[in-house]
């Protein structure tokens, strides 16, 4: 569900939004098929339960059981065959994240005749892409996109470009960049070649470690104490993460706000910008940052996983002509 902000010139109405549940063309939608995951990955199969109901769920406190499950959905649903990354890194929960690319899909639609555009002519840009790269996967294979993943960490990079090796569907669809300031965003990152439909990032939230340590382990606390099913619509929780995945100096603010103000200076070679924000208050903070650049266009884009709601914020420089002429001209 899309809605309009004081800060932008106009606001446009998402069409097909529900009300709670995930993006209608989200494969997670409906439970998870276990038997046929556990076919995928055998291993999985020890990390399973039956409920006092009778249904077999997952052990989804257990970090192992949250991976397994992961390069379960990543192989029957996306044809990703290896997917790894050294302990320690973030796991993240692929409803969710696959939810993000759809929801951008419907945007680019907006400017496609209100057709979503498909193919290696739309590619965009992965801030932060992480060890685990999730969002080029799902993008690439979900809608044919080709995708640039930055990162500041080296590790992250280097994994993100072996499961780019190991999986010939990904070939020609990733390429990675290593970020060398944890001061700039897209400074060093864009190329003067670069024209991207869309550029994405799901920014680090927290403002320290002692933050991002006690945040986790409220979420596992919660988790062991709620209820556990095998829908597809279980919010599962990101147990590990290096620093620059989880916090930032200044926090998720700061962050956006240097976004922000790189993108204006890259207007040009981005149809859109988008970001995740997981604090609703920050938001009035976002669209004044995005009125002091001139952004000509903010939508701010509702998405409901279950009963959590998160959301991300697209913003564009360009007129409504621009817009409906650059994926015809990519």
């Amino acid at each position: 569900m899309a809605r309009a902000n004081n800060s932008s010139s106009k606001a446009s109405t998402q069409k097909n939004k529900q009300k709670s549940g995930l993006h209608p063309r989200n494969p997670h939608t409906a439970p998870y098929d276990i038997p046929r995951l556990v076919k995928a990955f055998p291993e999985l199969a020890e990390y399973t339960y039956e409920t006092p109901r009778g249904e077999t769920s997952i052990r989804f406190a257990e970090p192992k059981a949250v991976k397994l499950l992961n390069q379960a959905l990543l192989s029957t649903e996306y044809n990703i065959q290896f997917w790894d990354f050294p302990e320690g890194y973030l796991c993240p929960p692929i409803p969710g994240r696959a939810d993000y690319l759809h929801y951008i899909a419907d945007l680019l639609a907006e400017s496609n005749g209100g057709k979503v555009p498909v193919g290696a002519q739309v590619q965009g840009l992965d801030v932060g892409t992480g060890a685990n790269c999730i969002y080029p996967l799902i993008g690439s294979q979900s809608y044919g996109w080709k995708f640039v993943g930055s990162d500041i960490d080296p590790v992250s990079i280097a994994c993100a470009e072996q499961i780019v090796k190991a999986n010939p569907v990904l070939k020609g669809k990733l390429k990675c960049r290593l970020q060398p300031s944890s001061q700039q965003v897209f400074k060093q990152i864009i190329k003067p070649s670069d024209r991207f439909a869309f550029t994405m990032c799901n920014p680090p939230f927290h403002a320290s470690l002692q933050e991002a340590t006690a945040g986790t382990r409220r979420k596992i606390r919660n988790l062991n104490r709620g209820k556990q099913t095998s829908s597809g619509n279980d919010q599962v929780l990101n147990f590990a993460g290096q620093g620059a995945e989880l916090w930032c100096k200044g926090g998720e603010i700061a962050f956006v706000r240097q976004m922000i103000k790189e993108s204006a200076v890259f207007a040009e070679q981005s149809l859109w910008f988008t970001c995740l924000i997981s604090k609703k208050d920050n938001l009035p903070m976002v669209y004044q940052a995005l009125k002091n650049v001139k952004a000509k266009k903010v939508i701010t884009i509702d998405m409901y996983q279950g009963q959590k709601l998160t959301r991300f914020v697209a913003w564009s420089f360009h007129s409504k002509q621009v817009q409906l002429d650059w994926l015809s001209r990519a």
